[in-house]
């Protein structure tokens, strides 16, 4: 009996060590993206023209952000620019709003939505109903929750044209509105350092492309050439599905910081930030049950096994040699766990370290999303996004790499 639980505590000892070797490469990687990616107002300027921007803005139920994000774009210093403002079928005031503003400014351009079509999500078809009205040699898109600086749009025009590139985009800084999203994402956010970081974006060795949703700036003829968002109508992660496109398709990618330009809200309480790690876990289940199934076991045991595991070996390391063992075993790997979301939370975040004491039990929230996107992904209402549910179980989810 006692060689047996001695042989199983081994295993997971060599597990917890294997999970330690794993954050030392994560919060190695994380270092190395803070420390090297480049900066979007930090780039060699050179003489260009200042074409026009349309600016592309589609809002569902943002009654709550849609004024703010709209008055923070009217304040930009750069001159040669429209705001074409998007209320796609809202629910709340979101419209009424919009046209309000547009009466004032000439500048902003109120488009309704129409119906959405099968097949469509319904920010894609938004973003289309905006493109047909724009004018503009770029197109920015961004999101009815993000507020700009006031230089961030010369900044993007001229950081995009100096480096002769075909599309740029901007890492905003993450708000965290609620306690759950504050104790969660400094979690999430260290696997982006590795998979989606700048570095690996702009590597031209890497198959890597995403753009962020929040602020995203490319010119029209690239666009265009992609397919615009009807090439992506049925993704759920749609801006890393275009912005995917745009890499793969040989066209020049920059992703740059702008945690100081930019602010985008990630999510706004616990019922969203739900939907959002569930949106995530879907698109790759449709991609590979397999794969995801695996990713999702390899998120169990780097996110939430240790502290178990812990509690297990403390409740019986007097018995054995293999429970101190396996004692310290899960007490560095659960260190390197909040050594990766601490720096992760102060850096990339600027949150308190108290919210980071708290971060296994947002590690229970992630782990959880993601086991109910796999056994939701097949259903009807797989997900919910802004009032609407989707199932995509019958369309192809491209916008990660497996």
């Amino acid at each position: 009996m006692y060689i047996i639980l001695d042989a199983i505590n081994y295993f997971l000892a060599a597990i917890m060590l294997s999970v330690s070797v794993a954050w030392m490469f994560l919060v190695k990687s994380m270092w190395i993206t803070f420390r090297d990616s480049p900066f979007l107002d930090k780039y060699n300027s050179r003489p260009h023209h200042t074409p026009k921007v349309s600016i592309i803005l589609p809002a569902r139920n943002e009654e709550m952000f849609i004024e703010k994000c709209i008055n923070s774009l009217l304040e930009q210093d750069y001159k040669n620019y429209e705001i074409i403002a998007i209320d796609d079928m809202s629910d709340d005031n979101t419209g009424e709003i919009i046209k309000k503003i547009a009466k004032k400014n000439s500048k902003v351009i109120h488009v309704t939505a129409g119906p959405k079509p099968e097949k469509w999500i319904g920010k894609n078809w938004a973003c289309i109903e905006g493109f047909k009205r724009s004018s503009g040699e770029l197109l920015l898109f961004t999101d009815a929750d993000t507020t700009h600086t006031r230089k961030t749009i010369s900044l993007s025009v001229d950081h995009l044209l100096s480096e002769e590139l075909d599309s740029l985009t901007v890492i905003p800084k993450m708000l965290c509105l609620d306690w759950w999203t504050k104790i969660t994402l400094p979690v999430l956010s260290t696997f982006l350092h590795t998979r989606f970081s700048a570095l690996r974006v702009n590597d031209p060795s890497k198959k890597t492309g995403y753009f962020f949703g929040s602020f995203f700036i490319i010119k029209r003829k690239t666009y265009e050439a992609v397919g615009t968002h009807e090439s992506v109508k049925s993704e759920i992660v749609e801006d890393g599905a275009l912005g995917k496109k745009v890499k793969e398709q040989g066209f020049k990618l920059k992703m740059v910081r702008g945690e100081h330009l930019v602010e985008a809200v990630w999510a706004r309480d616990l019922t969203t930030l739900w939907h959002a790690l569930k949106r995530l876990m879907i698109p790759l289940y449709i991609q590979s049950s397999k794969m995801a199934v695996g990713i999702f076991f390899a998120v169990l045991f780097l996110l939430f096994m240790p502290f178990p595991i812990i509690i297990y070996s403390i409740s019986f390391v007097n018995m054995s040699t293999s429970f101190v063992i396996l004692l310290g075993a899960s007490l560095f790997a659960s260190g390197m766990f909040y050594l990766g979301s601490a720096i992760d939370a102060k850096k990339g975040l600027s949150l308190g370290f108290r919210h980071v004491l708290f971060a296994p039990l947002g590690s229970t929230v992630i782990v959880s999303g993601f086991a109910s996107g796999i056994l939701h992904a097949k259903k009807s209402n797989a997900v919910t996004w802004r009032g609407r549910t989707y199932s995509i179980s019958d369309t192809k989810q491209n916008a990660i790499s497996l």
